[in-house]
């Protein structure tokens, strides 16, 4: 047997419509009660992996520090070497001087090449400090990384657990909720959408309740709601913006609250005393 085409959303009924909308209502509140199950761990994941990419990025960066540090300071060690050797020569040179003015210049550069040495080496302490420090914020990034990817680890278990429990569960009510949007027209879903958005429980489509709107309750009218229950135009809450619908519509049956009757009071009859 051929399956019956599907409407047009323009060619539905107001009915039909309202139906439809409640019923995609139920679909993504089903999939919003998932979400709810899963809780705040999505995020605590996406803060652990951000987390741990920040220390990652960290660690490489202090480890380059580290790294031109120890160039550094093998650096200064060749340039104090290179003075050693012109000391040496310079002291050599004045042996053979043939005039005061050429040992007065070779003295003095071999203060300059003395002096030279003394600033590499106050240079050369100066970049080991810093390594250590380095080498010291290294050491605990490390470890904070370490504990982050353990975390990490144990939530992302977490998650997948819950999410595998769920997951084939979502993907049917996403399907019979893109489904549903199908045979609603485009303006209205996006109404409804945006309704949805901006509700606190994320409902966008309610049914009267005990003559009053089954979103914010407030109280509403008479001829309003036998507008809602004549299903011929769609009715939005004065109040929250909420659409309305019948409970019938809804599939609802609300219990009817029956009065107690009142008591009868009998009148007592008033004894006078005999004198």
């Amino acid at each position: 047997m051929a399956k019956e085409s599907k409407k047009d959303p323009q060619e539905l009924t107001v009915e039909e419509k309202l139906k439809a909308l409640y019923q995609l209502q139920t679909m993504l509140s089903k999939i919003d009660e998932i979400k709810t199950l899963r809780g705040e761990l999505p995020l605590e994941v996406q803060d652990l992996e951000d987390e741990v990419a920040g220390l990652t990025t960290r660690i490489e960066r202090i480890k380059a520090e580290i790294a031109e540090l120890k160039s550094a300071i093998a650096g200064k060690k060749v340039e104090i070497e290179t003075s050693k050797s012109s000391v040496a020569k310079y002291k050599d040179q004045q042996d053979n001087v043939r005039n005061n003015r050429e040992y007065d210049f070779l003295s003095k550069e071999i203060e300059f090449q003395t002096l030279e040495m003394e600033l590499c080496e106050k240079k050369i302490k100066e970049f080991q400090a810093q390594e250590q420090e380095k080498s010291a914020e290294l050491e605990k990034s490390s470890a904070t990384l370490d504990e982050r990817l353990k975390d990490l680890e144990v939530k992302k278990s977490e998650l997948d657990e819950i999410v595998s429990e769920t997951k084939q569960e979502e993907e049917k009510l996403r399907d019979k909720a893109k489904d549903l949007e199908t045979r609603i027209e485009p303006r209205l879903l996006q109404s409804f959408k945006r309704i949805r958005k901006n509700s606190r429980n994320g409902l966008g489509i309610v049914y009267v309740q005990r003559d009053a709107c089954g979103g914010c309750f407030n109280k509403i009218p008479p001829q309003r709601q036998l507008d809602i229950r004549s299903r011929k135009k769609i009715i939005v809450c004065e109040y929250c913006g909420r659409i309305i619908i019948d409970p019938e519509l809804a599939g609802v049956t609300l219990e009817v609250r029956k009065e107690e009757p009142k008591e009868k009071t009998t009148r007592k009859k008033k004894v006078v005393e005999e004198d």
